[in-house]
Parts: structure tokens; sequence; C-alpha cells
């Protein structure tokens, strides 16, 4: 693994601005160059190039999305993001259509992505605590993960034939936020999967 693409989804909002995830954005952007890897960065609010943006999810080796989950899902600029580059990417790009044939019509959709050998990794904040997650006994989540939460994403990842390395998540980041724990666990998440990528 040599090459990083850090795509950044946070958006500024009255009652969180974002701040959260530039940091973590920006964080494993030093993680990752002091390691010597070539990394690339992109802040969806900032504006973007489509075809840029296609260009940085082939070259890179690892894509990491970092993003607050709103409303239990990304953001809507990262969905609109998401939207225009993804769908201009069908070209054969990110994938070749959707993976079915004439021959075949009902068979192999979501098969045809173009990105195989990459991976990604999902970076996500949340004003649930980690506690919300797990535990059949919570009254939302009913036990389920933030994996499972997140199945859209890692559906569109693996679409695009990207595969999955373990997700990070801070929790409880406005009511009860422990910034310098979830610091300090990224650099640790980072680690250790860096760690695995090398072994490979």
């Amino acid at each position: 693994m040599k090459r990083v693409f850090i795509l950044n989804g946070a958006v500024h909002h009255p009652i969180a601005k974002g701040e959260l995830n530039a940091a973590l954005a920006a964080r494993a952007k030093a993680f990752f160059e002091a390691r010597g890897l070539t990394v690339r960065t992109t802040t969806i609010v900032d504006g973007y190039d489509v075809d840029a943006q296609i260009d940085h999810h082939r070259w890179a080796d690892l894509i990491l999305m970092q993003f607050p989950v709103n409303w239990m899902a990304m953001p809507w600029p990262m969905k609109k993001y998401m939207d225009e580059v993804y769908t201009a990417g069908m070209d054969g790009r990110l994938c070749v259509g959707d993976g079915r044939s004439l021959e075949a019509p009902k068979a192999h959709y979501g098969a045809a992505g173009a990105l195989k050998g990459k991976k990604y990794m999902l970076s996500v904040t949340f004003n649930a605590p980690a506690e919300a997650f797990n535990d059949a006994r919570e009254f939302l989540f009913a036990g389920k993960s933030v994996d499972d939460l997140m199945a859209p994403m890692h559906y569109n990842a693996k679409f695009f034939a990207l595969e999955k390395l373990p997700t990070f998540s801070a929790h409880d980041v406005m009511k009860n936020p422990q910034i310098e724990s979830d610091f300090k666990r990224f650099d640790a998440h980072l680690a250790a999967l860096t760690g695995q990528l090398e072994a490979a």
C-alpha cells in the first residue's frame, strides 16, 4: 500500500461545525505521510471535479471515507458526491455497468467493479453512544452494529469491488465528547490496519 485517498464528507451545521471530522481526516493524512505513503484528499463541501475524483479512486490503494452520520446515513453533500462521481464512473472507470449481461439479465448484479485489489475504510462520528449498538436490549438498533447501519456504504463499495477494512467509529461526540480518547483509538486503529496490510 503506497497511495491513500481521504474523502472528508463533513458538513457545517449550526450544532456541529464538522471540526472533529476535519481533525480526523487531517490526523489520518499526517499518519500515512509519516510512514512514507502518498496521500490525496478531498473535502466535499469545498467543491470537486468529478473526473478528478474518479481518478483519485482509481489511483488509490486505500480509500478512507471520513464523515459524520446524519439521520442514520451520510450527509447530503456526500450523497450528492456519490450520485455524481459514482454514476459518471460507471463508464468503465469504476465499474462496467452493473454486472448483468444480455445473456444473463437477472444474474450477477453488482459484480462489475473495476477497483479490484483496492481497499476502503469507513471512519464515522456519531451523536449516538457506543452503547446504543450491539445490545439487543437497546431500543433503536436492537443489537445491530455500526456496520449494520452503514450497510449501504459497504454495498456501494462492494459494487466497485473494493475490499472492506475494519470501521472506526467515534461516539457521543456532542453530548459527552471524549476527543483525546477518540484520537488515541483512531491512531491505534490506523496502526493496526497498516500493520496488517504490510504483513499481507
